[in-house]
């Protein structure tokens, strides 16, 4: 079987080694993989070069941007159409918002059968209202071209079928997989991993550290972190606070940090490779989530399989494994006073972290493991190739757009 999986940017991102890790386990199978992305541009890392050196083909389309740009899009829908004539695929499998739309209309066009992968809702609130309209007009327009979708959390499913997307018996959840080893059990041993991770990072044996994993971005929401650390500043002084990445919110986190007079309380890392967060999380005591948009945001899983409770904002599919009472403690997106609430209980209460990090750990390694992944999406792309889960139809025609 021959897959082109089709995803808007390579960056660091969830959505992104997923793809990836879809492709690697794709090739290994046996399987011919090519994978098609536009440049990868920010602050924000890139995976290119794993790719590379995946050992499938990898192409990049200069015409595919990030931002809405209808004359550079069209472009771009044209020249994967061209590409998709010349490989002559079993089945396109795109990601993303932009490659997603884009992708599936190529596609039907060039008579080739395509799954979308949901990692996040491409339209949602916080976006301004022409984006939100479009994005969602053209996930419509889209739907009928989609042979089927996979979807990272129940709640994808439940947002895309009461907007009219597709009908629901189109959707199948398959987690997003990831690499569950070195967060269970680090080659140096989880103690080790630990006490060195806390001594380069500066905290001391008695402080509680929670993690946050994301980009310093505005929806990732670190401003509510911080605001519930100016209300546990005097409650909890042995809560530190880790923010893991990078972004263009950094230098204004740092100064409203200062002004706080919070700085001793936090440790920024800056942009760092994938393969260092496990032993971030291992030197952690907990993990926190409070983005205001996500699929199932992969750092919850990870921080449980590592063995850490998690709170997070209630958030699309955060409560599928941020349960509380079980596994970590769910508030209300935005509410400061209960993110703080839930943060000062955890710190004060070693055991309650350990129960609850236990509990996430037994539940939610084998559905997390990227082979688990690998294997369901093989077996769905085959069905969706003999015809077993759905037929997309219409014909990708793209709107005209002047001077086109």
């Amino acid at each position: 079987m021959h897959v082109v999986h089709f995803i808007t940017r390579l960056i660091l991102g969830g959505a992104q080694e997923n793809t990836l890790f879809t492709c690697e386990g794709q090739h290994a199978a046996g399987d011919r993989v090519t994978l098609v992305t536009g440049p990868g541009l920010g602050r924000e890392g890139s995976l290119m070069d794993r790719a590379r050196e995946a050992g499938f083909e990898v192409v990049e389309l200069p015409e595919l941007v990030r931002n809405l740009r209808p004359r550079a899009d069209y472009r771009a829908m044209r020249a994967f159409e061209r590409l998709l004539v010349g490989l002559k695929p079993d089945l396109v499998h795109t990601h993303s918002g932009k490659a997603g739309i884009l992708g599936r209309a190529a596609a039907a066009k060039a008579g080739v059968p395509a799954i979308h992968t949901v990692h996040g809702p491409s339209f949602h609130p916080f976006q301004n209202p022409v984006s939100r309209a479009a994005f969602r007009a053209a996930e419509r327009w889209a739907g009928p071209k989609t042979a089927h979708f996979i979807s990272v959390a129940d709640a994808m499913t439940d947002q895309y079928v009461a907007a009219g997307i597709a009908p629901r018996e189109r959707f199948t959840t398959i987690r997003s997989g990831m690499l569950v080893e070195p967060f269970l059990d680090p080659p140096a041993g989880r103690a080790a991993v630990r006490e060195r991770g806390r001594e380069e990072l500066g905290f001391a044996p008695t402080d509680v550290v929670a993690a946050k994993v994301a980009r310093l971005s505005d929806l990732k929401g670190q401003r509510f972190l911080v605001d519930a650390a100016e209300a546990l500043k005097d409650r909890s002084p042995q809560l530190k606070y880790l923010l893991i990445g990078d972004g263009p919110l950094r230098e204004g986190l740092e100064r409203r940090i200062a002004a706080a007079g919070l700085t001793d309380r936090f440790v920024f890392t800056g942009l760092v490779p994938s393969e260092r967060i496990p032993d971030l999380l291992h030197a952690s005591d907990l993990v926190v989530h409070t983005s205001l948009r996500e699929g199932l945001p992969r750092v919850l899983p990870q921080g449980l399989i590592a063995g850490k409770p998690v709170v997070a904002f209630d958030a699309d599919g955060a409560r599928e494994v941020c349960l509380t009472g079980q596994t970590g403690v769910l508030v209300p997106p935005k509410d400061v006073p209960a993110l703080a609430e839930a943060l000062a209980t955890l710190a004060a209460d070693p055991a309650l972290r350990e129960r609850l990090g236990a509990e996430g750990r037994r539940r939610f390694t084998d559905p997390f493991r990227h082979t688990t992944m690998v294997r369901q999406i093989r077996a769905l792309s085959a069905d969706v190739v003999a015809g077993k889960r759905g037929t997309a139809v219409g014909t990708g025609d793209f709107p005209p757009l002047p001077g086109n």
